[in-house]
């Protein structure tokens, strides 16, 4: 596996990802890109300045996943945005190759620490369909993952649930916030 920057000239990779992001979205979350359109835009949007787009590909050129990084708080903070891994190589090191190579990218460029929100939308987890408000650190210190969220990933690659946006995505259906430290190079 390789894992490379991906690049506006990569025009046959870009229409992988793009075909990647709507197929593994469209299950829980069919609005986030409900077409190729809204998947290219997301691309095109990766290769600004300020952000990181990187793919894992096999030998023969398949595109095995897409990471992509946004840079907040003045480079301090980077936000991890989005990952997908192809449902036929999931389960294999991949996404967590892709994480580990997003943290050395922050890292490069004096990023401090690394966060991502992962949405419950579809009552994945028990922090779902509950009132948010009331005592939420409890709730969270109490989290189970009911049908396989994807935040329990996220932990095994180190990050931990640092917050809850309540309601971010309609009643009941919160957005889980998860971050990192990540150690800056030393020169």
């Amino acid at each position: 596996m390789n894992i490379i920057d991906l690049l506006p000239t990569h025009q046959t990779a870009i229409e992988q990802v793009a075909n990647l992001i709507v197929e593994s979205f469209r299950e829980h979350y069919p609005e986030a890109w409900p077409d190729l359109n809204s998947a290219r835009a997301e691309i095109q949007e990766s290769f600004q300045d300020n952000r990181i787009s990187r793919i894992a590909t096999n030998d023969e050129g398949i595109i095995l996943g897409w990471i992509g990084g946004i840079c907040q708080y003045q480079g301090r903070v980077w936000e991890l945005h989005p990952l997908v891994v192809h449902p036929q190589f999931r389960q294999q090191g991949i996404g967590r190759s892709l994480v580990k190579d997003l943290e050395h990218c922050v890292q490069k460029r004096g990023g401090l620490t690394l966060f991502l929100g992962t949405d419950d939308e579809d009552n994945m987890t028990s922090l779902s369909s509950v009132n948010l408000y009331d005592n939420p650190w409890e709730k969270i210190a109490n989290i189970n993952n009911l049908r396989g969220h994807p935040y329990e990933f996220y932990q095994k690659c180190g990050f931990v649930i640092t917050g809850v946006i309540p309601d971010a995505n309609g009643r009941g259906k919160p957005d889980i916030l998860l971050t990192k430290s990540v150690e800056p190079l030393k020169h």
